[in-house]
């Protein structure tokens, strides 16, 4: 994606230009016969529905009725490992809340079930305004904190707005 420049809002709080997203199938890479909103997926005989995303990296976001009870831990490793994302996938798990506000919960392909993932909250998010469900500037929630993300849709660079925080520090003795 290139060089990221964050900007510094009067609040506080952090925006970052997070690129265009990318839905053609070769280019996410995902094996489809032809470019959907939605693909269905098989998983151990059960079939779920996905949307399929690129935000830099590959995402697979799926509408759950509750992220409490999604099966995140049960059903991630499969969509992570699964044959149709030749490099592996980003499982999302999205409970649509109202028109503004989206629960995420996001297994990363090589690392399990994270706290947060801005790219996820960015695919959620414009997965949700594709398929006519969400409005073009969603808050979204997840376990490690709030994400603000706007689309206008199109060829337009989604903006993912949040707080920059202090996760850690240390020492490296060289």
């Amino acid at each position: 994606q290139g060089i990221i420049t964050p900007t510094l809002g009067t609040d506080g709080d952090i925006s970052v230009n997070m690129g265009t997203p990318c839905f053609e199938p070769a280019d996410i890479p995902f094996q489809a016969s032809h470019r959907a909103l939605t693909y269905p997926l098989i998983l151990n005989g059960k079939q779920i529905e996905i949307c399929a995303v690129s935000m830099g990296n590959p995402h697979a976001v799926q509408i759950v009725p509750d992220i409490e009870q999604a099966p995140v831990t049960r059903e991630g490793p499969l969509i992570a490992t699964h044959p149709c994302f030749p490099k592996g996938v980003n499982a999302g798990f999205m409970q649509i809340i109202d028109r503004s506000h989206i629960k995420l919960r996001v297994f990363e392909r090589g690392a399990g079930e994270t706290l947060a993932c801005g790219t996820g909250a960015c695919a959620a998010t414009v997965c949700g305004i594709l398929l006519g469900k969400l409005n073009h500037d969603v808050l979204v929630r997840t376990s490690g904190g709030n994400l603000r993300i706007r689309w206008q849709e199109g060829d337009q660079p989604v903006w993912m707005t949040g707080p920059a925080e202090t996760v850690f520090t240390g020492e490296v003795e060289l």
